[in-house]
């Protein structure tokens, strides 16, 4: 029990210096989108504001998804780095269970897959993705709110705001991307 203890605490040490939202209990089992339709969802988002990750250190983030075969969907994420470079990191999201599409599972290189799920969109305005991770008595979450358009209305911020809010995400957590179009416009270039 005291080795357990231990490597708790050192994995909430390490992740806590790494500005993961790391919260105690189990993973919620929130509500995903019904009917999700990838094809629907393909093509270009903007980043709005994420709950902080270790692998996320820029702004002007995009998310491009393509088609690629039936139940697996291209991902190419991309940001701005600090020192003006740009960023960018191929994937692939696949639907875990045909039964749940908008459940899926998000991998990039070699690493372990970790869950995307989609718990609301429009497809033309805007994206509310979580995911979660079970570490023992701890939790490990990730959120997004995505656009199509650099901007979103504050009232469809909120309205998302309150479904995380609604299975016990801390919204005060997360924070804005810059999505200025003269401070990202080393994205297009």
């Amino acid at each position: 029990m005291k080795a357990m203890q231990v490597i708790s605490l050192t994995l909430l040490s390490v992740l806590a210096v790494s500005a993961e939202v790391l919260r105690f209990g189990r993973c919620p089992k929130p509500a995903v989108q019904a009917d999700f339709n990838s094809s629907m969802y393909i093509g270009k988002w903007y980043e709005i504001m994420k709950l902080p990750t270790f692998f996320q250190k820029g702004e002007c983030g995009t998310a491009t998804y393509s088609a690629k075969s039936p139940g697996v969907i291209g991902v190419l994420n991309s940001e701005l780095l600090a020192d003006g470079s740009t960023n960018s990191i191929l994937g692939s999201a696949k639907v875990k269970d045909p039964a749940e599409p908008a459940k899926l599972e998000v991998s990039f290189n070699a690493s372990p897959p970790g869950p995307y799920w989609v718990l609301s969109t429009d497809y033309e305005g805007h994206s509310l993705v979580y995911g979660c991770r079970d570490y023992g008595i701890f939790r490990m979450e990730f959120s997004w709110i995505l656009s199509r358009e650099p901007t979103i209305p504050e009232e469809t911020v909120e309205e998302l705001h309150g479904i995380l809010s609604s299975i016990g995400v801390d919204v005060s957590k997360m924070v804005p991307t810059n999505q200025d179009e003269a401070f990202c416009s080393a994205m297009s270039q």
